[in-house]
């Protein structure tokens, strides 16, 4: 019986030194973790009156348990490496159709712009809209638009914020006090508008004291480097209130601004046969004031833009993808990382290439946002390394071995009284 015992003892010892083996080979995998023998006694139970057990017959291995803890965060640069600080594990579509879970982000685009992982699994999010909010609950693939650029935006609308100086004399007070009056371009600016095609033009805004009215200023657009006469269109104009705030016209939205009319702003697109801009343009003007200082202006900005090229993306710490483009512009269209946890994660079953299946017991899968709940928050640019200690698994090692050869001496001490029983005469 004790050849049996020793030799359990034996095979135990050798499985651990396997464990402990596939841990140190992995120390510097991605995602890996660690993974740990536990062992359980067998006893042999006797029949005997009062149900009394007899002696151990040895050890088994009674289960290989995977260590889910976190792994330390390795700063990489490479913007399509992402780890996960926390819980949960990326959701992944293997090639066979089936789905997986894995702790490594070292994630990659393919020539259609999927976002894969090393093993060609398909990784899995929400889609987003322009805010980076997620429009649907249902995970899919990630698709970047990293092939056709994408379309031009006409301009809409134009923020405008300056001050119009309130000492300025319209034209009548000018004349009056024998000054000639001040030029359209005196408060003027400028900004480029664009096209349904992305062509830009620009677009000048004058702005003129209203002769013989107070507090209230005529707007026009017009033609650099044009003497004033018909290529000036006024456009509206704007009214200020005692303390210097603009109070009127009011658009559409309800915001105070003006709107210039489609075909009143030349355009450098040679496809339009008018030769003017055909949508029309809000101007707001809810933060132009008139106080009794020089005219300047602080910002003037619009929401369109030309056709660009796919140039870099960047994953924040809620999975949302953010892709740049050649124009500037820099959309959340991307989608969101989703993220995937159960109840029993020992109950998940591994498969190689840091990827695991859910199993009946694991759970069912549990899927939600990064940073969101129990889901930890993503870090882009960054790799979750192994967990393994390998101080740790190397003191182990030296432990198991010691087992291993104490096993082998019960069989050896065990060997010598056969023989000298044997040898009885």
């Amino acid at each position: 019986m004790s050849f049996q015992t020793g030799l359990s003892g034996l095979n135990a010892s050798s499985r651990g030194l396997d464990v402990i083996g596939n841990n140190i080979a992995n120390a510097n995998t991605v995602g890996m973790k660690s993974s740990r023998a536990e062992f359980a006694d067998i006893v042999a139970s006797s029949l005997g009156a009062g149900g009394a057990s007899g002696n151990g017959i040895g050890v088994t291995l009674a289960t290989i348990s995977q260590q889910f803890t976190q792994g330390n965060v390795n700063i990489t640069g490479n913007s399509l490496d992402v780890a996960i600080n926390g819980g949960g594990f990326f959701q992944v579509t293997k090639t066979n159709g089936s789905t997986g879970y894995t702790r490594d982000g070292q994630f990659k685009l393919d020539k259609d712009g999927n976002l894969l992982t090393n093993t060609g699994a398909f990784v899995m999010g929400y889609p987003t809209d322009l805010t980076g909010a997620a429009t649907s609950i249902t995970p899919g693939k990630i698709t970047l638009p990293t092939g056709a650029p994408i379309p031009a935006n006409p301009t809409s609308a134009i923020v405008a914020e300056f001050n119009l100086d309130a000492r300025a004399k319209d034209a009548t007070q000018a004349v009056a006090a024998g000054l000639t009056p001040a030029p359209r371009s005196t408060y003027g600016t400028s900004i480029s508008v664009f096209d349904q095609q992305g062509v830009s033009s620009p677009a000048n805004l004058y702005f003129v004291k209203t002769d013989g009215v107070i507090n209230s200023w005529d707007v026009f657009t017009g033609i650099d480097g044009v003497p004033v006469g018909s290529t000036y269109a006024s456009i509206g104009q704007i009214v200020f209130d005692t303390a210097g705030q603009v109070t009127a016209p009011l658009l559409a939205s309800g915001k105070v601004g003006l709107t210039i009319a489609a075909g009143t702003i030349p355009s450098n697109n040679p496809n339009e046969t008018t030769g003017f801009l055909t949508q029309p343009i809000d101007v707001d003007l809810g933060s132009v004031t008139q106080f009794g200082a020089n005219f300047s202006v602080t910002n003037l900005s619009q929401d369109g833009y030309t056709a660009g090229e796919f140039t870099s993306l960047n994953i924040d710490g809620k999975g949302i993808i953010s892709t740049t483009y050649s124009n500037g512009q820099t959309l959340k269209t991307g989608g969101m990382i989703a993220l995937a946890d159960f109840r029993n994660l020992q109950g998940l079953s591994p498969i190689g290439s840091g990827e695991f299946l859910e199993t009946f017991k694991s759970g069912p899968v549990i899927l939600g946002q990064p940073g969101v709940g129990k889901f930890g928050e993503l870090r882009a640019g960054a790799v979750e390394e192994s967990n393994v200690d390998l101080t740790s698994e190397l003191v182990n090692m030296m432990t198991a071995q010691r087992n291993y050869q104490a096993n082998a001496q019960t069989i050896k001490t065990q060997d010598q009284i056969m023989s000298t029983l044997v040898n009885l005469r």
